[in-house]
């Protein structure tokens, strides 16, 4: 560290460099903190949980309960263990909650005064924050599985809504309406996806075992489908052709330069992807498991060296590095099975929630204050003294 601040000093280094190795050293130092809590408002587990990017302080969570919960991550109490306390709940009790299972929600990325949710009741909502009441609800035939909002777009305001239907919904913020439908999967659309990149194009994952590669401006379908043989026919079989996955694809995730897409699928398998072209870069990431039937909340590290990937893996979450696929350890302390993960990249922390109904904070371990160890002529023999360098010369030893 004190190489890294020196060089920084002198001008040899960016100071990015800094950044990243410190970023990096407090992400392999991830550990379940028990001195913050998170409160337990949630009566059935935790399906999705999104904290805004404008202060880094607020998070949403979404249950099976059909409850929704906004909570503050800041602590305010001057101690070092201390409560996220929940701000408001649109609870049970509440007109507006929705009847069935949250299985998305998310901040508005310009804007912490609005947030979307979506539910197994056919409906996605759009909420007032102050007044907790929905400013516009969408209407669908079946199930919504998931939804996303570009957290670049400036050019539209379009919301990509993943349902039981084949047909990949574009709702409008503006108008209010469903303006676009995407047709081109065989079953069911588990998770959607807005490259960070460039703000029309948009991933869809399917129970059809593919991901589809759109630009929202086109008419005339996808742009690409992923193929895990990279177009090598002779190593699948005819059902295989054109798929991403041999089984569910419930899981996406861009990184954040949006270079990259990551995918998972039921047949314990995580792929990284090429996003410019489609290719799979066949990284061998091993055995995920990946038991869920509907969608599964990965995410990824921030300003990291290397970068690295979390997976909710049964009660676990998997850390991986993303582009080698060394599964770097496991997180354990859920007690049911883990379903949506989300990194925090202003801290370098990460918040869990699971069918256990709880929300766990993982968070890095404190580097422990330079001590040496030098033998001295002392009663109870040799003692840890502070380096000489910071010893007080000042004062007297005398009353």
């Amino acid at each position: 560290m004190l190489s890294f601040l020196t060089a920084r000093q002198a001008g040899l280094d960016d100071p990015l460099r800094l950044r990243r190795a410190e970023s990096t050293r407090r992400v392999l130092n991830l550990e379940l903190n028990h001195d913050r809590d998170v409160d337990r408002i949630h009566s059935n587990g935790v399906n999705t949980i999104d904290i805004e990017v404008i202060e880094g302080r607020y998070m949403l969570s979404g249950g099976a309960d059909g409850v929704i919960v906004v909570y503050d991550l800041e602590n305010n109490s001057g101690k070092p263990q201390y409560t996220c306390k929940a701000v408001c709940t649109v609870g049970r009790s509440s007109r507006y909650v929705h009847r069935f299972s949250v299985e998305t929600v998310q901040w508005y990325p310009h804007d912490t005064g609005m947030f979307v949710s979506s539910s197994f009741d056919k409906t996605m909502k759009v909420w007032d924050t102050e007044t907790l009441k929905p400013a516009e609800v969408f209407q669908f035939e079946g199930n919504v599985y998931c939804h996303h909002m570009s957290p670049i777009a400036r050019k539209h305001s379009l919301i990509a809504v993943g349902t039981k239907d084949q047909k990949v919904q574009l709702c409008d913020l503006k108008s209010g309406s469903r303006i676009q439908v995407l047709q081109g999967h065989r079953g069911e659309v588990l998770s959607v996806r807005w490259s960070p990149r460039y703000e029309h194009i948009l991933a869809t994952a399917s129970t059809d075992s593919r991901v589809l590669v759109w630009d929202v401006r086109r008419a005339s379908g996808s742009l690409f489908s992923l193929d895990q043989h990279n177009g090598d026919k002779s190593k699948a079989s005819s059902e295989a052709v054109n798929t991403a996955h041999n089984g569910r694809v419930n899981g996406l995730c861009f990184t954040v330069d949006g270079l990259y897409l990551l995918t998972t699928g039921t047949d314990d398998r995580m792929r990284l992807w090429n996003s410019a072209n489609g290719k799979n870069t066949l990284v061998n990431y091993g055995k995920v498991s990946n038991e869920s039937r509907k969608g599964l909340k990965i995410t990824v590290s921030r300003s990291c060296s290397p970068e690295f990937v979390f997976v909710p893996c049964g009660s676990s979450v998997a850390v991986y590095t993303l582009h080698t696929g060394e599964l770097v350890t496991m997180l354990r302390g859920h007690y049911n099975n883990v379903d949506c993960c989300q990194f925090h990249p202003d801290y370098q922390e990460l918040y869990s929630g699971g069918k256990d109904c709880n929300i766990l904070a993982w968070v890095p371990v404190v580097r422990p204050p330079d001590v040496e160890e030098e033998g001295t002529a002392a009663k109870g023999g040799s003692q840890a003294t502070v380096n000489p360098a910071f010893e007080d010369a000042w004062s007297s030893d005398e009353d």
